[in-house]
């Protein structure tokens, strides 16, 4: 034994030799764990696993630090099925003890068996399933998901006590006596599984001499049946259980039937209530922080994700405005009306004229396809310049043979192919005032005033103190009288 102050070794004295405190409390407290864990030892050895429970939590209770208790606590939860707290015990024990500890070979045992571990996980889940179809009314699926259980770990002890109640519900006492058996072997004096193979006895009226003597190598052997007195009723038995004898009828009231299907009742009520406010609020909580630790990290996943695609989506919104620009700007240099057409027009006409200059038809077919407004900037300079030198070139002819065809046509009385021709004429030959004059009273027989309004207020404005002028001046005045 060790000082719980300095960890030196004590001797036979009430006080440590090394630091001088008293440890006289100290190692009653001590031998009185020990008792309690030979104890535990003792009811182990004979497969007293819930005795043994109880001793060692009491031993535990007085020494937490009791490593030897610790171990065979787990190995006795272990045997139970109950591999979690097993698992629970023996993770404490090392960290109080790291060396020279066999809750490390126990540890490493389970841990270097993959498989094993996923089926000790696998069973605690089923189990836990089974609970929740039994609180839902669901029992038959309750009952095929601990054979489930039971299958993979055949020693879980909750399991066999939960199936049993099951089959109790159904009326099937055989198999819920073979499942008792069964929690018997592993913990031969399991008060819960003794006390519901009492309910089955008390309901089909069985004695326990009879019982035991149905059962070969059961627990309760040294109960032998009696043979009857004579002031026994023929309704009744009796055997020896110790040193007691037991009278008991036969037959079981209408009445003592009812209060042990009461009993029944009350006992599988004791077990959900159990399982509904200890086991069930213990897994929930559990569950709701897995939930929320999943949510937890889905809810930050989804913020990044929102931010990338938030991020992303304005990126493709000016990439899109970009691109759409672009083919803005494209546009305007090719396809129909571009400007690499409208250069391509322009060359074509500059050809044709140093070809055959007196082509003006076909020159001007070129040059009425060319859009003066599309280029801008400086790189339109040159395109501008040569464009303007065609017009110059070109343009009195091209304009005098557009007169020509609107004055036929102002004298054919077509006013409005007057209109386009004579505009066209004035447009190439600005110096024309007989264009600008007769397309004045083109508009003017069209009754289109405003028209004529203006046009004779630019023959005015260009060729001020001629004779058009003065006509162009005559005209305007009557024009202006009619508004």
């Amino acid at each position: 034994m060790r000082c719980y102050n300095c960890g030196c070794n004590l001797t036979g004295h009430n006080f440590c030799t090394n630091c001088k405190v008293d440890v006289a409390g100290y190692k009653l407290v001590v031998s009185a764990s020990n008792l309690f864990y030979n104890d535990g030892l003792e009811k182990a050895r004979v497969r007293d696993l819930s005795g043994a429970v109880a001793s060692l939590r009491q031993c535990l209770k007085l020494y937490k630090n009791h490593v030897d208790a610790r171990n065979l606590l787990g190995l006795v939860y272990f045997e139970l099925g109950e591999s979690v707290q097993a698992l629970n015990e023996w993770v404490i024990s090392k960290n109080l003890q790291s060396q020279k500890n066999v809750a490390d070979d126990y540890l490493n045992l389970i841990q270097s068996n993959p498989g094993k571990l996923d089926a000790l996980n696998a069973t605690i889940k089923k189990f836990n399933q089974a609970l929740t179809y039994c609180y839902q009314g669901s029992l038959d699926l309750a009952v095929i998901q601990l054979k489930k259980v039971l299958s993979m770990n055949p020693k879980y002890l909750q399991a066999h006590l939960l199936l049993a109640l099951l089959y109790m519900h159904s009326e099937e006492w055989a198999k819920a006596r073979k499942e008792l058996d069964r929690t018997l072997r592993i913990d031969v004096n399991n008060t819960v599984a003794m006390r519901y193979e009492q309910e089955i006895r008390q309901i089909l009226g069985e004695s326990d001499g009879a019982k035991n003597t149905g059962r070969s190598g059961g627990k309760n052997q040294g109960k032998a049946a009696l043979p009857k007195a004579k002031n026994v009723s023929e309704e009744s038995y009796q055997y020896q259980s110790g040193n007691e004898t037991i009278i008991q009828p036969y037959k079981v009231s209408e009445g003592k039937a009812a209060g042990s299907v009461w009993n029944l009742l009350i006992g599988i009520g004791i077990g959900l209530a159990v399982a509904w406010f200890l086991i069930l609020p213990a897994r929930v909580q559990n569950a709701n922080a897995r939930v929320n630790e999943e949510m937890k990290a889905v809810s930050e996943q989804l913020d990044v994700k929102s931010a990338t695609i938030s991020e992303l989506e304005s990126k493709i919104r000016g990439l899109e405005a970009e691109k759409q620009k672009l083919e803005g700007e494209l546009d305007s240099f090719v396809g129909t009306g571009g400007t690499l057409e409208d250069v391509n027009n322009l060359l074509q006409a500059v050809r044709i004229y140093m070809e055959t200059p007196k082509e003006i038809t076909k020159i001007n077919d070129y040059l009425e396809k060319i859009n003066s407004e599309s280029l801008t900037g400086e790189s339109a300079e040159s395109f501008t310049a040569l464009y303007e030198l065609m017009l110059q070139e070109v343009g009195p002819q091209i304009g005098k043979e557009y007169y020509t065809r609107g004055l036929e046509a102002y004298q054919n009385g077509d006013y409005e192919t007057a209109v386009q021709e004579l505009t066209r004429a004035a447009a190439y030959d600005t110096g024309n005032v007989d264009a600008y004059f007769n397309l004045a009273n083109a508009y003017r027989k069209m009754e289109k005033n405003e028209e004529a309004i203006t046009v004779y207020e630019k023959v005015i404005e260009l060729f001020p103190s001629t004779e058009k002028a003065n006509r162009s001046q005559s005209y305007l005045n009557e024009l202006k009288k009619e508004q």
